[in-house]
């Protein structure tokens, strides 16, 4: 639910939608069809012209165990985007000191791709955190966002700038997947056949 704490005010100075290459970062510990199909539901609105996944790699001062080796993360979500025209793979975070901030990743993608509009896809958990971002008012300055419903979170009175995606609750679940995994009772349900296929042939997520 959200929290019923005041949120600070933020305020965007960019408008408009459509067109942009859409930013939708996370762990994808492993990703899913439910990321796949959010991402071709972005494109499919017309709010942006393609999706690169931002594989988020492994924060050094918060070690997470049940976190997938990053570089097979990263070839897992490679292999999910095969064949899917408008959906795209980053390994930006993977040249920048770690952890890093968010601004920090935007501003080293505008710097490497000049030609491109970046729009930020975030979750409304993350929205409801986002003015405790670390300079949260300068993203909000120099990108347009897209914010993914969430049940039991209510979006109004968003600034200029922040439009909610009209995407499906998708009731798919990384932790669920990697558990029944570990459990032996995962059959490839809610993964892509390619990424269950290589989660199967490297022994991923078993329990040791």
């Amino acid at each position: 639910m959200c929290s019923k704490q005041p949120r600070k005010q933020v305020t965007s100075s960019l408008g408009g939608a459509g067109g942009g290459t859409a930013i939708y970062g996370g762990t994808f510990n492993p990703i899913h069809l439910g990321h796949l199909r959010l991402g071709e539901a972005l494109v499919s609105e017309g709010l942006v012209e393609e999706l690169w996944f931002l594989v988020s790699p492994q924060n050094p001062f918060k070690v997470n165990q049940e976190l997938l080796d990053d570089e097979e993360r990263l070839r897992l979500a490679r292999l999910a985007v095969e064949g899917r025209e408008r959906l795209h793979v980053s390994d930006a975070e993977f040249r920048m000191p770690r952890p890093s901030y968010m601004v920090h990743t935007l501003e080293y993608l505008r710097r490497e791709h000049p030609d491109r509009e970046f729009v930020l896809v975030i979750g409304a958990d993350n929205w409801e955190r986002f003015p405790q971002w670390y300079e949260s008012e300068e993203i909000l300055r120099r990108h347009r966002l897209i914010i993914l419903p969430r049940p039991g979170y209510t979006l109004e009175g968003l600034p200029e700038g922040v439009t909610v995606a009209r995407t499906p609750l998708l009731n798919i679940s990384s932790t669920d997947i990697r558990r029944a995994i570990a459990s032996g009772s995962y059959h490839g349900k809610g993964l892509p056949r390619v990424v269950w296929n290589e989660i199967r042939r490297k022994g991923l997520y078993k329990s040791k």
